[in-house]
């Protein structure tokens, strides 16, 4: 998993994404314990509420960002994005009220919602042997999981000698240096895209459309819901369950959340080789059937360690699920199509995070954790059955299809399906001019794009 890293710009890039992420590691931690002062006893409403406005703030901003992506020069709007975060969160340590909180989440995350899909739309730029990327993914991943493992317990023995506001301050130090080694590198330009279509909606919701058309997708988005029903009740409920119901300190805490990550690294580590001999489908499947597990066994009422079990085992199923998105989503689509369906996987799957995140934090302070388990596991067994219906078992890369003859003008690129004699006026690909495709059947890696509006049956 390592040689990947002797690529020189995603090297710089993943330790870009390390020092981010420790950074943020810190301010999770941070930020609830801000909650718990603020609140006290309503910290799961606070938490809950902050999340959701996290959630509403990646949901609306990512497809923007991701529609116009790739005419943005990457370098400069990543570093722009990074500048924007540290700035934010080095005010979160002199808030006083509650709604500053909620002002300040917002502005941060609205900056990761376009920070998070340009950067992982350009791995595969980089990376383009599908070896190597599934490496990169994996490594990606082991780098969440470390930080949910690593950072909680950095938190922990920081909050012996200072207050948790430094902890913010680091974060904001983090954000730089992340800054700085984006800036260290050139990153590619993306490639030009079939723009036909000026309207701003059908800009912002291609990469929707993309994914909305794509059984797997479809599947996929149904695990989304099971990792933020679990995701959520672990992140919002955690502080309350370990400070209010068994009367530990911050340091417990922190060991909770280091739990999740214990569980997610192990899995990232194993993954790799196991995805060499092994589809996607039955891992991550397996994925949503751990975690839904692991929301039922809440309902027995764990004690401190029995709770450690639980969440190692919710960072297991979330790894395996998450882990092998990335490829997922680089198989359903063209590559100038990468920024838009990043994008709305990014704004798709924290959809489902803004209706877990109050659910966790509201139903949690008005009825009880242990009915929250109840309610989230619920959640998280009908969405693990939708995903096994709605993503077929045979799912083949290239598929048979037709396509009726048309005659139209577009951007584009001398590909399979643009094999055409030209007259010398046309000027350097990708360039537009009107041409014909015939009748035509045939197989190929199928993905929804221009020229294959729906999914053949």
């Amino acid at each position: 998993m390592l040689e990947v890293l002797s690529h020189r710009r995603y090297r710089h890039l993943f330790l870009a994404q390390v020092t981010a992420l420790a950074g943020t590691g810190l301010t999770t931690v941070a930020l609830a314990l801000l909650a718990h002062d603020l609140a006290s006893g309503q910290a799961g409403v606070v938490l809950g509420t902050a999340l959701a406005i996290k959630m509403l703030a990646y949901v609306g901003i990512a497809p923007v960002v991701g529609a116009y992506a790739s005419r943005l020069p990457r370098r400069t709007l990543l570093v722009s994005l990074d500048l924007l975060r540290a700035s934010v969160v080095c005010a979160l340590p002199f808030v006083t009220e509650i709604w500053q909180v909620y002002v300040l989440i917002f502005l941060l995350n609205a900056a990761s919602a376009g920070f998070t899909p340009v950067f992982q739309a350009t791995i595969p730029d980089l990376l383009q042997d599908e070896g190597q990327y599934t490496r990169a993914l994996s490594l990606s991943r082991l780098a969440y999981d470390l930080e949910n493992l690593l950072s909680p317990m950095a938190a922990a023995a920081l909050l012996m000698v200072m207050s948790f506001d430094v902890l913010f301050l680091l974060n904001g130090l983090a954000f730089l240096v992340s800054a700085g080694l984006v800036v260290s590198v050139m990153l590619p330009s993306p490639k030009a895209t079939e723009d036909e279509v000026p309207s701003v909606w059908r800009k912002v919701s291609h990469g929707m459309r993309i994914y909305l058309k794509t059984p797997r997708l479809r599947g996929l988005l149904a695990l989304n819901m099971v990792v933020s029903a679990a995701g959520a009740m672990q992140i919002v409920n955690t502080v309350v369950y370990v400070r209010s119901s068994l009367g530990l300190g911050a340091q417990a805490v922190a060991m909770a959340f280091a739990a999740v990550g214990g569980g997610s690294m192990l899995v990232a580590l194993l993954l790799p080789k196991v995805l060499e001999r092994t589809r996607e489908r039955p891992l991550m499947l397996a994925g949503g059937v751990l975690m839904t597990l692991s929301l039922f066994l809440g309902l027995l009422a764990p004690g401190f360690v029995g709770l450690l079990g639980l969440w190692f085992l919710l960072g297991a199923g979330a790894s395996l699920v998450m882990t092998p998105t990335g490829h997922l989503l680089k198989q359903s689509c063209q590559p100038e199509d990468r920024p838009a369906l990043f994008a709305a996987q990014f704004s798709l799957s924290h959809g489902c995070w803004l209706v877990s995140y109050p659910l966790a934090g509201w139903f949690g302070s008005q009825a009880g954790l242990i009915e929250t388990f109840a309610l989230l596991g619920a959640i998280a067994l009908v969405s693990t059955t939708l995903a096994i219906r709605v993503w077929p078992s045979r799912d083949p890369v290239a598929l048979e299809h037709g396509h009726a003859p048309v005659e139209h003008s577009h951007l584009h690129y001398h590909d399979d399906h643009h094999q055409h004699e030209h007259e010398g006026w046309e000027g350097p690909e990708p360039h537009r001019h009107s041409h014909h495709h015939p009748r035509a059947r045939h197989r190929h890696a199928f993905v929804i794009d221009h020229h294959h509006p729906q999914w053949p049956r």
